[in-house]
């Protein structure tokens, strides 16, 4: 699947790492309600094609697991910092 960077030179690879650290930096630092969002930007650093169809669970279960990952950050980020702004999109 990654046979494209045994073509790429140095300057090709390093050029390619950068890209690729930019869009991980750019998911990484997102906050506020941008971290419950579908992702394509992130999927599309890699070259191949992103699926087409995906599975996008039924509300009670998609609930569940927002649930669940707030429930996360809870215990992996006890430091963030709480808001209360709704989401404006």
């Amino acid at each position: 699947m990654d046979q494209d960077l045994e073509s790429l030179d140095r300057a090709q690879l390093i050029a390619e790492i950068i890209r690729l650290r930019t869009g991980i930096r750019a998911h990484r630092d997102s906050s506020g309600h941008d971290l419950c969002w579908h992702h394509p930007q992130l999927w599309g650093l890699l070259p191949e094609p992103i699926p087409g169809p995906i599975a996008v669970p039924e509300w009670p279960q998609f609930l569940r697991g927002c649930v669940k990952y707030r429930e996360s950050l809870d215990r992996e980020r006890p430091d963030a910092e709480r808001i209360t702004a709704e989401h404006q999109g």
